[in-house]
This record gives structure tokens, sequence and C-alpha cells, in this order.
């Protein structure tokens, strides 16, 4: 009887303790956040330094100053928080951030949101206890928590870029074909990506494969979805074709494969490299072209591993795939029809 009523009163508050809404709807929400603020800033930056406007310098610093704030709000509007614990974490967030980085941010947020709504309208007083207790659990996260999960992600990232610069040519393959497989997915890469530090030839390695679904899907789906779906996949995500292979997941082994060719010539050919903020991107919003000549500052190597590696070889390695699957009757007509 009493776990009933705990459940019944989990229910009434909103709080669903589990793995989709902390690792694919809350993580989701994050990338928006991380988008509004740190990778637009990072844009700013590139195009202040390479103009030399000084606008846009003052723009970058304000948006990544923003940076928490943005990712407490949009992880608690992920996870369904009345106003008043939506906007106390944003306190949770800017603590996170500022003493765990963007993991920090996550888990502070997380856990000030669910206790937030906890308490959300239970007593008379509750403009004092809700921000109250919200901001206290978020910022003590932070404090206790944030750090050690930063430092163990950071960890992870060292190892994964000591390992690519080691053995550029299998790494190239695991990181290009994982990463283009989390960004389709519905969990966010760019959020992965961050968290991890992920940059140099890993950074470009992730890029390949973020590209390869990106770009790919768009080519290979263009028959049925014209140049609309060739936008919204191209530029925006490979995710709205999640629901297509659930029902026939052959259709992702095209551009999985381009992801596999690309990721080692990105690490071993061109030696491509890009920065934390675009390494999961891809071609969303150019985020990902960007973020590569962030990195490396320019170059006719640069411009060709980016022609290459993010639009020509995905293009062409995925209808190649594509036309063979085709024929062999394993992806047939409709099967990457959008609703758009």
């Amino acid at each position: 009887m009493k776990t009933t009523g705990i459940k019944a009163f989990l229910n009434r508050k909103q709080v669903n303790l589990s793995l989709k809404t902390y690792f694919i709807d809350a993580m989701g929400a994050m990338a928006f956040g991380l988008f509004a603020s740190l990778l637009i800033g990072t844009i700013f930056a590139t195009l202040g330094e390479k103009t030399g406007i000084p606008i846009f310098h003052v723009i970058s610093e304000y948006a990544k100053g923003a940076t928490g704030a943005a990712l407490g709000v949009s992880i608690a509007y992920a996870l369904k928080a009345p106003q008043l614990v939506l906007l106390s974490c944003a306190t949770a967030g800017i603590a996170g951030n500022a003493l765990g980085g963007p993991v920090g941010a996550f888990v502070a947020s997380i856990a000030a949101a669910e206790a937030g709504k906890l308490v959300s309208k239970e007593t008379r007083v509750d403009i004092l206890v809700t921000p109250g207790v919200t901001i206290i659990l978020g910022v003590l996260t932070a404090q206790f928590a944030g750090p050690a999960v930063s430092a163990f992600m950071t960890a992870f990232g060292t190892l994964i870029k000591t390992a690519t610069q080691m053995q550029p040519f299998f790494m190239g393959i695991l990181v290009s074909a994982l990463m283009g497989i989390a960004l389709t997915l519905p969990i966010s890469s760019a959020a992965i990506c961050i968290m991890l530090s992920l940059d140099g030839l890993a950074g470009g390695a992730a890029t390949a494969g973020c590209c390869a679904q990106m770009v790919g899907f768009a080519v290979l789906s263009f028959r049925e979805n014209g140049v609309g779906g060739l936008l919204a996949q191209g530029l925006g995500t490979s995710m709205l074709q999640m629901s297509n292979i659930v029902k026939n997941p052959r259709i992702w082994l095209p551009p999985i494969l381009a992801s596999m060719v690309t990721g080692p010539i990105s690490t071993m050919v061109f030696r491509m490299e890009n920065i934390p903020a675009g390494s999961g991107m891809g071609t969303c919003g150019l985020v990902g072209p960007i973020g590569v000549y962030t990195a490396m500052g320019g170059g006719f190597s640069m411009w060709l591993a980016i022609l290459l590696i993010c639009f020509v070889l995905p293009a062409a390695l995925t209808w190649c795939t594509g036309e063979v699957l085709i024929k062999a009757g394993w992806i047939r007509d409709g099967d990457l029809k959008l609703d758009l």
C-alpha cells in the first residue's frame, strides 16, 4: 500500500525514474540548451576572429556565459517542471556548469528539477519553498557530484582521443560509426561530445560519422522526400528517419558503412580535427564544418577535407550502397518516406 502511495505521488508530480527520461529526453533537451548558448557563442567567436568585428566577440562572451542557465532551463523543461521550478533550475545549471562543466550542469539540473517538482505547490509558502529546495539541491549536487562526474567523463574522453592518436585507422572507424549512430538515435551526440571534450582527431572522426548519417540519409531518401527532405535531414537531423529504421533496420546500413569509410579517411589522410562544440553536430546548421574551420584555421587541405568528408563522400558512398540494397530488395519504396 505504501509503495502504491509513493508511486501515485510520483506519477502526480510527473517524476518518471527511467533511463529514457534522463538519457533521451533530458539529454536531447540539453542539446538545445547548448545550441542556444555555447554552440552559437562558438560560431560568433569564430566570426569575430576571422572578420575582426568586435561585436561578434561581445555576443560570443554573453552567449557562452549563459551556458549553465540555458542547460538548466532546457533540462527542466524536458522534465516537465512547473514554471517556478524551471526558472530556479537556471541557478542549478549555472552552479553545475561552473563546478563540473556541461556534465555537471546536466546532473545538477536533473536533481534540482526533480526535487523541485516534488515540493511544488505542496505548501502555502510555495513561492519560497519551491525555489529554495530546487536551488539548494541543485547547488549541493553541483558541489559534490559535478566535479567527480566531469573528471570521469573528461578522463574517458582523453582515453578516446589518445587511442585515436595511437590507432587512427581502427579508432577512426569506431568513433565515426558510434557517434554517427548516436546522432540518429534519440539521444544527443552533441551533448556526448561536449561532455567527453572530444576534439582533435577524435573530434574529426566524430564529425565524419555524424555527417555520414545526415548527408547520407538526405541523399538516400531524396527520391521519396525531395528537396524538403534533403534540407530537413542534411541541415537538420537524421533522427527524422528513426521511425523508419525501427520498421526496416536495413535502411541504416548505407550511412553506417559510409561512416566506417569516411572516419579513417578523416583521421589518416586529412588529419581532420574539430572542437567539442562541433564534433557531434554533423552538418546541422553547418556547425560541424564551422567547428572544423575553428579547429584547423583554414588552408587547402582543410577545405578539401570539409568538402569530401562532410559532403561528397557521405553522399556518394551512401547512394552507391543504397542502390545495391535496393536492387537486393532490402530497401523498398516507402521505406525512407518522411511525413514532412
